[in-house]
């Protein structure tokens, strides 16, 4: 077992999304010896960190380069890696290549060759268009991503798994988050985000139409999971012994109008939902059901039920989205 709050820990990507909420979590367990890493880019994300407590903020290209040539950041003890580029659209392979296959591989071997505990974050992308049989052991080289992003997620599990690397680090494929401090995302958005803004501002939320008869249009089925729930599984894994790769979702596929019910239930509003043609580049790899089988994770040890879809909706919606709050580990309000 790791103990998070004897040594120095670090969170790649602290100022976004899960990495933001991640150092949440920790804060609220009393640990805020923590290095934050990150790059503070033209969004907003720097006001994630204002709440938060932590030990120093490092830029990510100072922060690696920094340490390969063997500066001191202190006793760390565990690398949460949560930094990449994660849009689906990006092009640029390049840099993807470097960002988050490069980036990475190095971090990894230098966690490893320092005797730290190293959590990294791949990707449920990285099983493409499978809508069956979601499962973290399935044979990497077998997966087929469909974007630029998930396949520089993937090459870099199949070098973990290549060289060995896998036994001593611990990769996490998380699935469909959301909730508080996914604003600066852009397009990246949950659904929930972008559909409180079409609800609250028009009263009307527009969903994709389905193309195969077997799902009526709204009933296409995603696994989508708190990131609460996420980062309190990330958590457990990091203070684990646990290596190889894991899924982390709900394991339950869940319709996208029971996604988008709770949020006019939370704002009061009667529901209006319009169904809008699917662009046509989107449609021959759309995915129509995934789900996360989440049986290493319980094989793990891992015991907690995720907060039902309506629950997490209602309170990502009523406690941050309607107010415009942050996660901060001061809210005694907060679950």
């Amino acid at each position: 077992m790791t103990d998070l709050s004897s040594r120095r820990l670090v969170v790649t990507g602290g100022a976004g999304f899960i990495g933001s909420a991640l150092v949440w979590a920790l804060n609220r367990r009393g640990i805020d010896d923590i290095l934050i890493v990150d790059r503070l880019d033209e969004t907003e994300k720097w006001k994630h960190l204002v709440p938060l407590r932590f030990a120093d903020y490092v830029d990510a290209d100072d922060f690696l380069a920094r340490a390969l040539d063997g500066d001191d950041f202190g006793d760390v003890g565990t690398i949460v890696h949560l930094g990449a580029c994660s849009s689906t659209t990006e092009t640029d392979s390049d840099y993807l290549m470097r960002n988050n296959f490069e980036y990475t591989k190095q971090l990894a071997l230098w966690a490893v060759d320092n005797a730290a505990r190293f959590v990294y974050a791949s990707s449920a992308a990285t099983y493409g268009a499978r809508e069956t049989d979601l499962s973290d052991r399935l044979d990497l080289r077998d997966l087929r991503p469909l974007n630029m992003y998930a396949y520089s997620k993937h090459l870099f599990d199949l070098y973990a798994a290549r060289t060995g690397l896998d036994s001593a680090i611990c990769g996490i494929k998380y699935f469909n988050v959301f909730g508080p401090n996914e604003d600066h995302k852009g397009n990246m958005r949950s659904l929930v985000h972008k559909a409180f803004e079409q609800i609250r501002d028009g009263g009307t939320v527009s969903l994709f139409k389905s193309y195969r008869p077997e799902f009526a249009d709204g009933e296409q089925r995603r696994d989508f999971v708190y990131v609460k729930d996420a980062v309190d599984m990330t958590l457990f894994l990091t203070e684990s012994d646990a290596s190889g790769l894991y899924n982390v979702g709900s394991g339950r596929a869940q319709t996208w109008l029971e996604l988008v019910r709770p949020i006019f239930a939370a704002l009061g509003r009667d529901e209006k939902i319009e169904f809008v043609e699917m662009p046509d580049q989107l449609r021959p790899k759309y995915q129509y059901s995934t789900c996360a089988r989440m049986e290493s994770l319980r094989e793990a040890g891992y015991a907690k039920t995720p907060a039902s879809l309506s629950d997490a909706v209602t309170d990502y919606v009523r406690h941050y989205l309607i107010p415009g709050k942050s996660l901060d580990p001061a809210d005694k309000s907060a679950s």
